[in-house]
């Protein structure tokens, strides 16, 4: 084994030996310390040493980084750390691993709820995409952004700002800030202006403690998840103070429609200058589906050979299939196709009817109507559906609601032609108590496009 006394010179001027792969020179002064030059040209300082009696090189660095006492230094650490039985590359793996989990724990500390947030629909973002069963549905995930959205930015139809949503002032909160006193104080502060956003802001942000504290099987949720989980107390969202200042849901007295009041709904909304707003204020009544399934509803989605409309449904992740009656069915056909949306419109981004309350609430004054929300139009599809004595699951097939019995959920899964017997019932009667004289038999299907 040669030794030499090493220099900088010397450590500059060594070469490999010609036909050798390598050349290794051992310093005098210091153990086990020395310099190996490759023949490809590398160059590295190195401690050869035994450790549980064996032979062990470890590599300290590139001379061009490393002064030669610097490494002399290393080299005297590493071979204090052989002699206690320690390799010093499981040390270094060791240390690493605390200070990175020193920085982590540091981040954590620091996370914001904001930060969570985004990385929470991120996940879900990539469950949708997947496909993966269960994942959110557009509209879900539309109010997980609305909710949080800091505001200030300009309608799309009105001159005033957006508000902040209920879940905004949250974002900017360290999670460890998340206390159940904090999470009372902010649902305080909304439920007397707005209590029902404030009650589904507050179901938004008690899924999304429980995803931060969940241990999911899911790879992805782990991954995403395991920065934040432990932070927030996983019980927060369990205490009375925050039980108590929890809205409670209630359906709005008089948003439906009466019997006696159909006749000047249906001739004020088919007064409305626009007849797709007017198109979709009456489908919306008449079949009492969600408003953004029907604001969905594609061309592709409606066959009129057969009579059946296909909506996306929340409860039910493959959709549904209700019946096309007759003058619904008249209704769509008279749209213009400007592009796939059934209820379109030229000056929406997205090519689709993005706002049709406004026209509703003058068509409501005009008729000198009680105000009537979209949602009331669904609402009123049940309640009126009752005057044709329509069985409550039927209805509830159509609507999309959830099975609310044993037998409903496992057995009645009524065929479309029987939901239609009952649905065309409620339609014809419907029309009746507004003194529209239409006759289903002559209705005209088709589809005209707008060049």
């Amino acid at each position: 084994m040669a030794k030499t006394n090493l220099t900088a010179a010397r450590v500059a001027s060594l070469q490999c030996e010609p036909g050798k792969k390598q050349t290794i020179i051992f310093d005098a002064k210091t153990r086990g310390f020395g310099l190996r030059v490759t023949a490809a040209g590398g160059r590295s300082y190195i401690l050869e040493s035994r450790l549980h009696g064996r032979t062990v090189r470890l590599t300290i660095g590139d001379p061009s980084n490393w002064k030669l006492e610097d490494a002399r230094e290393r080299a005297a650490e590493f071979r204090v750390l052989l002699d206690k039985g320690i390799d010093p590359r499981e040390q270094e793996a060791k240390d690493r691993a605390a200070d990175e989990a020193k920085r982590d724990a540091a981040k954590r500390k620091e996370a914001t709820v904001g930060e969570a947030w985004a990385a929470y629909l991120d996940y879900q973002s990539e469950r949708q995409r997947r496909g993966v069963d269960k994942a959110w549905g557009m509209r879900h995930m539309d109010d997980h952004k609305r909710l949080a959205a800091t505001g200030g930015m300009q309608r799309a139809r009105a001159k005033e700002l957006t508000r902040p949503g209920p879940l905004a002032e949250l974002m900017p909160l360290r999670l460890s800030e998340l206390t159940s006193q904090r999470i009372a104080q902010w649902l305080d502060g909304h439920r007397v202006d707005r209590p029902t956003m404030a009650a589904l802001a507050f179901r938004l942000l008690r899924a999304f403690i429980r995803w931060c504290d969940d241990s999911d099987n899911d790879e992805g949720h782990a991954q995403a998840a395991a920065r934040y989980r432990g932070i927030i107390p996983g019980d927060v969202y369990k205490a009375r103070a925050v039980k108590d200042a929890v809205s409670r849901p209630k359906a709005k007295d008089g948003d439906c429609l009466q019997r006696e009041q159909l006749s000047a709904w249906f001739s004020g909304v088919r007064q409305i200058g626009n007849p797709v707003i007017s198109a979709y204020l009456q489908t919306l009544l008449l079949t009492g589906p969600r408003r953004e399934e029907l604001a969905a509803l594609r061309w592709t989605d409606v066959d009129f050979r057969w009579g059946s409309l296909s909506l996306s449904d929340k409860v039910e992740s493959e959709g549904r299939v209700i019946p096309l009656t007759p003058y619904v069915a008249s209704l769509l056909a008279t749209l213009p196709r400007r592009n796939e949306w059934v209820f379109s419109s030229p000056l929406s981004e997205d090519g689709r009817l993005a706002e049709p309350r406004i026209a509703h609430r003058k068509a409501l004054r005009a008729a000198g109507l009680p105000h009537i929300s979209l949602h009331g139009l669904r609402r009123s599809f049940g309640t009126l559906s009752e005057w044709c004595e329509v069985p409550v699951g039927v209805v509830a097939q159509i609507q999309g609601h959830k099975p609310s019995a044993i037998a409903e959920k496992h057995y009645r899964r009524r065929p479309l032609d029987l939901l239609r017997m009952w649905h065309n019932k409620v339609e014809v009667w419907m029309l009746e108590q507004a003194g529209i004289e239409f006759d289903g038999t002559q209705a005209q299907t088709g589809l005209r496009a707008v060049q």
